[in-house]
């Protein structure tokens, strides 16, 4: 049987933004990490270029005024820039969400002279509002939410919870969603992070991630045999010297399977959207 297997390398380059948005830390202890993302960044690129693979970039506006000269660099070398929030933060009030998501469009713009097609939120805090916004802009797609995992959809707009009935479906939007899932995101495995919520103990053995983002993989690949195989990482988190050798290992095995092909999230988007049409009535 013939496979079609899309595998995309994504990475969420907060930066120092996580830290000060939304952990709101003051430490430069804590805001070094952030600066370290940096170091990961450069690290990772190298590897691309040697694998020769293209990969998303969501990164923050922060990120992009911060460190212009990196994000510029790394779109120089033929990978997607797309958006993901201006200071990494969950926000109050409609109008602080709508200043940021135009704030980082703006930041964006300004560095790679393009507008971003793809969104993902921060810290997967995808709200109504924000996906309003991202239909009122246009864009291609998003990558927040889990309904799937190797499949995309169409996002859907209006849902309603009524407390005395069934679930309410809203109408499908143009906007792909090609799916998040914290099993495939390296932060909560990597991170030691403290909060006045408790601790993230973090700092896992790269040999049980990797038995985790290889399993998904030979799943999709051998079981189901045509899908889109997500990898959600953060430069300050994959980055270190035992991970990225982890990452190496895993690229590798995925690059030894038949009918797989590493693409960006909006390549793997405008497919989707050629070939499948949303419902536009509600469910």
């Amino acid at each position: 049987m013939a496979k079609k297997v899309n595998v995309c390398l994504t990475f969420d380059f907060d930066a120092i933004s996580v830290w000060i948005g939304n952990f709101h830390a003051t430490s430069p202890s804590a805001i070094s990490r952030g600066e370290f993302g940096v170091v990961g960044a450069r690290r990772l690129l190298e590897m691309l270029r040697g694998w020769k693979i293209p990969s998303t970039w969501f990164v923050p506006g922060h990120t992009a005024d911060t460190y212009p000269d990196v994000v510029a660099k790394i779109a120089a070398e033929g990978h997607e820039i797309a958006h993901h929030g201006y200071r990494h933060e969950r926000l109050a009030t409609p109008e602080e969400e709508i200043r940021d998501f135009d704030m980082a469009i703006a930041a964006l713009r300004r560095v790679t002279g393009h507008n971003p097609v793809g969104y993902r939120s921060p810290a997967a805090g995808l709200t109504p509002r924000t996906l309003e916004l991202i239909v009122d802009h246009g864009m291609l797609y998003d990558s927040s939410m889990m309904g799937d995992d190797f499949t995309p959809y169409f996002c859907r707009v209006g849902d309603q919870a009524p407390k005395d009935s069934a679930y309410i479906f809203g109408r499908e939007t143009e906007v792909v969603e090609l799916p998040f899932t914290w099993g495939l995101d390296d932060f909560i495995a990597f991170e030691h992070v403290w909060t006045r919520n408790g601790i993230n103990p973090g700092n896992a053995s790269p040999s049980r991630i990797y038995e985790i983002w290889a399993g998904d993989f030979d799943y999709l690949h051998d079981r189901l045999g045509e899908g889109n195989y997500i990898l959600t990482m953060h430069p300050q988190c994959i980055g270190r010297g035992h991970r990225l050798l982890m990452l190496e290992r895993l690229v590798e095995h995925i690059r030894s399977r038949k009918d797989v092909e590493f693409k960006t999230m909006r390549q793997v988007a405008e497919e989707f959207r050629t070939s499948h049409k949303p419902r536009r009535s509600a469910r």
